[in-house]
């Protein structure tokens, strides 16, 4: 049984961690707000801006590689950017995205695949497992998460899906919902998906298809495609810092509660012992005393 000076030292060093937890939770709730405000803000316009490009696509003036898509049988060859943290301490937040990953590829079993990593923690989960990227993982995100960032990062999906001739780029990362509970998306980057149901209405009909463009239809194509793929990555690491530090406080909190219930057990398990002793002590006090008459 582990001595008094031995709880004594274990309850100060669980009473330290308790104190760096808690700091920590109250960090990611200040960043969390931040984030939080980000991302609300943003989601309306990236909606508004994807019914515009779709308003455009629906004059039919206007045709692009992008809009080219295949049916599921037909594609060979994709991309899979895959969104994560670069720290830890925030629960399965990292863990499930790469286990989501694993469980993609084998469900989807494409001919040929190549992963993205944004974040340490998923590219040190595949590379532990044998698996390269194909190029350096994009860090510290958290710090630098802003609109040029994205626009780059865009720009280069656009090029390397024209330049290696990918049939479709995935974006895996983790939408916030909740503090507790963020939602693991798989969205497709590439082609655009002309299929979805949210198209911009005008009453009950569609909007109106006969355009008139005072400058040249590609002109337009080319600015708003660059402008929404920008508008969505940005988005998409948006969502995965908001739904980071939502794990983080919710981890955090639950760390602290912990080392407040373990304090609680080893105090009360240091006061019996203590009282063992002292206990102890006595009767042999009273026994030499009785043993001296």
């Amino acid at each position: 049984m582990a001595g008094l000076k031995e709880i004594k030292t274990r309850i100060g060093s669980v009473t330290s961690t308790q104190k760096m937890t808690k700091a920590m939770k109250m960090i990611s709730a200040a960043r969390l707000r931040f984030a939080q405000n980000r991302i609300l803000n943003l989601r309306n316009y990236a909606d508004s801006l994807e019914e515009v490009l779709r308003d455009v696509v629906l004059s039919q003036r206007v045709t692009h590689s992008f809009f080219q898509q295949k049916r599921p049988e037909e594609i060979k060859k994709v991309l899979i950017v895959v969104m994560t943290s670069d720290r830890g301490l925030c629960g399965g937040f990292n863990g499930n995205i790469c286990r989501f990953t694993e469980q993609f590829l084998r469900e989807k079993s494409y001919p040929e695949t190549d992963l993205f990593f944004i974040g340490k923690k998923g590219s040190d989960y595949f590379k532990f497992r044998g698996v390269q990227g194909v190029e350096e993982p994009l860090l510290n995100l958290v710090k630098e998460v802003s609109y040029p960032l994205s626009a780059k990062i865009s720009k280069n999906l656009m090029e390397k899906t024209l330049s290696k001739n990918y049939d479709a780029v995935f974006i895996i990362y983790n939408e916030f919902k909740t503090i507790i509970t963020p939602r693991i998306v798989c969205e497709r980057f590439l082609p655009f998906d002309l299929s979805s149901e949210r198209l911009s209405k005008k009453g009950n009909d569609f909007f109106e298809q006969d355009l008139i463009f005072e400058i040249k239809p590609e002109k337009v194509m080319e600015s708003l495609l660059e402008k929404y793929f920008s508008v969505q990555i940005y988005r998409c690491l948006c969502e995965n810092v908001a739904a980071e530090h939502g794990s983080r406080m919710a981890a955090m909190e639950s760390a602290t509660t912990n080392a407040k219930d373990m304090i609680s057990s080893l105090t009360l398990k240091f006061n019996k012992l203590r009282q063992s002793v002292i206990t102890t002590e006595l009767t042999e006090i009273v026994a030499g005393v009785e043993a001296l008459k």
